[in-house]
């Protein structure tokens, strides 16, 4: 295999996004139906401000469904703020080791802090064959 490997070729550019202040029921939706297990809480610049997972609103939804009462509320009041991404000039053998030391399955990729895409198992499976 290649020891360094340009992220940008592997990257999913233009990751599927909501914003912070959509309503959590319209991210789930966004999730369900684009058969993804997460995606990206950008601000209205696309700066990166946050994720939210299938577990993360499960969590939400069970939690509302625990105090018998509705599950409503903003994205940011589910989101995860604290995001390791990666920039767009790093190297992605350092991402994939890193992703797999924190048992990611996915990274987005930053400009400064901009989202220019995301990086998930799958690209680097498909690194792997690529070099094989």
């Amino acid at each position: 295999m290649v020891s360094s490997v340009d992220l940008r070729d592997y990257m999913l550019p233009n990751p599927i996004t909501v914003a912070a202040d959509d309503e959590l029921y319209t991210a789930i939706d966004v999730i369900v139906n684009g058969r993804i297990s997460g995606v990206c809480v950008v601000d209205s610049e696309h700066n990166l401000v946050g994720v939210l997972s299938e577990m993360d609103c499960l969590r939400a939804t069970l939690g509302g469904i625990y105090n018998a009462s509705a599950c409503t509320g903003k994205v940011s009041e589910y989101m995860t703020s604290r995001v390791i991404s990666c920039d767009i000039r790093a190297d992605l053998v350092s991402v994939a080791a890193d992703m797999l030391k924190e048992g990611h399955r996915r990274r987005p990729v930053v400009d400064g802090n901009r989202l220019v895409g995301q990086i998930t198992c799958r690209q680097l499976l498909r690194v792997i064959t690529d070099f094989k």
